[in-house]
């Protein structure tokens, strides 16, 4: 046979397990005629290469040869194994040569970085937004339901206002929704108090028309009641434009987009459940909520300067630098709020 009669040099000495026996045998092999040849004693094997699963290059471990009969080739000298290969004519194919290429990598590196920034600025908001229309209703309910009960159970305590005080500011915002919403189509809300002493004076919103808001909000604003309203304003828009849902679903087209680049994802699916406690909606969303309430308030008779009241005993509260605590989604933690007041305090 063509094989039979190998170059000594091109002739390599390995480990062999025919599939049968755990024990393994030493034996020589060689490449001829598109082959592997295999010599164990008086036994001699030819496997067409391309039939043959041969191992990438790396720089640690041993080789290993998969045979397609089920038998297995075995080299711990990776440094042998590579000069045998490559005085044989054995060729890496592209991929493995871009895997051992510093430069490659890099460029690989930066590419995925590009391709996930694309994806973020420009393709993610606008598969997001289109795909917040097809989600039902029910299921947005749903989504906002466990998200309550999540956080209740870890930021959240049931709240020690009056009921009383509680009824009066539900009974006040259901009056100035119907006054901004003339035409009968409200949106869909429910309120909810929480004794909060980790997010201190807030409020935030979730899928299904949820609001929640702290005691120590209401506490803060005890003597500003319009301000308080045009809180739950802000963040009645929230629901309506449906933010909530939209900042999830861009968390799991993320996700998506990760284990696509990166491969396993599952770490960063498994933290999808508590997406609305640490992100925060958009500028522009949060701008949008900001114009909404003014027109809110302004529909019903109220100066939206008496949400900039609500800014000021923040900024006051942490020594005139913005910088509350709590759920980046809570209102009491957006950015620059210098900004925002001097937007409600100039709204005309």
């Amino acid at each position: 046979m063509p094989g039979s009669e190998p170059d000594a040099r091109h002739v390599l000495l390995t480990q062999w397990f025919d599939g049968r026996s755990p024990q393994a045998r030493p034996v020589q092999v060689w490449l001829a005629d598109d082959s592997l040849w295999l010599k164990c004693g008086a036994l001699e094997s030819r496997y067409p290469r391309r039939e043959v699963r041969w191992p990438e290059r790396s720089s640690h471990g041993q080789r290993q040869v998969e045979l397609p009969d089920g038998g297995l080739l075995q080299h711990a000298d990776v440094a042998e194994w590579d000069r045998w290969w490559q005085h044989s004519g054995g060729q890496e194919s592209v991929v493995v040569g871009w895997q051992q290429s510093w430069r490659a990598t890099l460029w690989a590196v930066l590419g995925s970085v590009a391709f996930l920034a694309a994806a973020w600025v420009w393709g993610v908001p606008l598969v997001s937004r289109a795909a917040v229309h097809l989600i039902p209703a029910g299921l947005e309910a749903r989504l906002g339901q466990a998200a309550t009960e999540q956080l209740s159970g870890v930021f959240l305590k049931p709240s020690a206002l009056p009921e009383v005080e509680q009824a009066a500011i539900r009974n006040r915002f259901t009056q100035l929704v119907d006054g901004a919403y003339p035409d009968g189509n409200t949106p869909n809300w429910r309120l909810s108090f929480h004794r909060s002493p980790a997010l201190g004076p807030n409020a935030f919103a979730l899928p299904g028309g949820y609001l929640a808001m702290t005691d120590e909000l209401v506490q803060l604003l005890a003597d500003q009641p319009d301000a308080i309203q045009g809180i739950l304003a802000h963040e009645l828009a929230h629901v309506v434009h449906r933010d909530g849902l939209d900042m999830l679903v861009r968390s799991s087209l993320v996700s998506a987009l990760v284990g696509l680049v990166l491969g396993d994802a599952s770490g960063f699916l498994a933290t999808v459940p508590v997406t609305f406690a640490t992100q925060s909606y958009s500028r522009d969303a949060e701008r949008a909520a900001d114009q909404f309430a003014a027109k809110f308030l302004s529909a019903n008779g109220v100066s939206p300067t008496v949400m900039a009241v609500f800014f000021e005993r923040i900024a006051e509260m942490d020594g005139g630098k913005y910088d509350a605590k709590g759920l980046p989604i809570a209102i009491a933690s957006h950015p620059e709020h210098a900004e925002r007041i001097r937007f409600f305090r100039e709204w005309r």
